[in-house]
């Protein structure tokens, strides 16, 4: 779950981090008086789910209060990559004599989290990553011991060797940085950039945190920090529904039971020449009324010519599961053709069945694909 950037500095603050003040504005009037309560000079920075904000326009300095009213006029409602701004965080201006970046993600080679560090904040960490690979730091924390202060005051030296008070500050910041990380079960977390005033005081004046939806039973709280417009409607409908989704950009709509076989079947569809619509996973359940909420996701999606079914039948039987697709299906109108693969327990019953439907059968995982990737034009 993606958070706003107001939201991951409450979570950063609330483990001790350097974080500025400031409040959340949702109208020009509100943000004026925000910047009154605070003082000038200020910025104005919008709130969506996405980077790029200040190339875009979305992020403001603000001397005076006409700034401050013209500012959050333009912002606000603007649309930055498909997201509009429905709020703006008023926080107080501070000047910058240095930036840094600092970040923690889940490395899966080593199954550890993996602190990341650069002298070169401010910009995007994949444009340094691919420009200047050789500027990003990186330690792998062992998770029996945390991050030590060894290991944390060595990155700072790395990012600060003549400044031993500001190597201090960002080993102090990293460690912080660390703790809210794992508490908050956190995915990613990063401060981009962490500031230095000319007076030497370090300030994290940015902060992205993206938080494990697998990890949310633990954090009743968190659920409220889901930002609902922000969300693709049909990816919040599979969440609701209990399935697993993510909407892609290809014309072969996709249902498959099980993760795994779910981006085998999508990786067959491009080594065919065709483009998957979706990655979505209906678990072992032959329910019709489960089948029927993945189809109606699915169709949602204009874009959708062909909609592909790969079942693997395990302990749920093939026959089940094709008499549920075949329930789901006649009672609702299904305006694009369905291919249906059917292997496992009971598979001879299971195509038997759907051979006397309108549905596409297919025995094989590469005929399925070749047909729906056909159909689908």
């Amino acid at each position: 779950m993606n958070i706003h950037e107001y939201q991951a500095k409450e979570i950063f603050r609330s483990f001790g981090l350097p974080v500025p003040g400031g409040k959340v504005a949702t109208s020009v009037d509100e943000a004026v008086k925000l910047a009154e309560e605070q003082g000038l000079p200020v910025m104005v920075k919008s709130q969506v789910l996405t980077g790029g904000r200040g190339k875009a326009g979305g992020v403001k300095f603000c001397e005076g209060m006409d700034d401050v009213r013209s500012s959050a006029e333009k912002i606000l409602g603007l649309d930055i990559k498909g997201h509009i701004v429905r709020k703006v965080l008023v926080t107080p201006a501070v000047d910058i004599a240095s930036e840094y970046y600092v970040g923690m993600l889940i490395d899966r080679n080593t199954k550890r989290i993996l602190l990341m560090a650069s002298a070169e904040g401010g910009v995007e960490i994949e444009q340094v990553a691919k420009e200047t690979p050789e500027l990003i730091f990186k330690q792998t924390i062992d998770p029996r011991f945390g991050l030590l202060d060894h290991e944390a005051m060595g990155m700072g030296m790395r990012l600060c060797p003549d400044d031993i008070k500001k190597a201090r500050q960002l080993a102090s910041a990293m460690q912080k940085l660390y703790k809210a990380f794992v508490e908050s079960d956190a995915s990613l977390a990063e401060i981009n950039p962490f500031i230095f005033t000319p007076e030497g005081k370090g300030h994290a004046i940015d902060a992205k945190v993206n938080l494990d939806d697998n990890a949310l039973f633990r954090h009743p709280g968190y659920e409220a920090l889901r930002d609902l417009d922000a969300e693709n409607p049909a990816e919040r409908a599979a969440r609701e529904a209990g399935l697993s989704f993510v909407k892609l950009q290809g014309n072969v709509g996709c249902l498959v039971n099980g993760a795994g076989l779910a981006m085998a079947t999508m990786d067959l569809v491009k080594y065919y020449g065709g483009q998957p619509a979706n990655f979505l996973d209906i678990g072992g359940s032959s329910n019709p009324e489960k089948v029927v909420n993945a189809l109606q996701i699915i169709l949602s999606d204009p874009e959708v010519k062909a909609i592909l079914f790969n079942i693997f039948g395990g302990i749920t039987r093939c026959d089940d599961v094709a008499q549920g697709i075949i329930t789901a299906t006649k009672s609702m109108d299904i305006p694009v053709p369905i291919v249906v693969r059917l292997t496992g327990t009971n598979e001879e019953e299971g195509r038997a069945m759907l051979a006397k439907t309108d549905l596409i059968p297919a025995a094989t995982m590469d005929e399925a694909v070749q047909k729906a990737i056909e159909l689908a034009g």
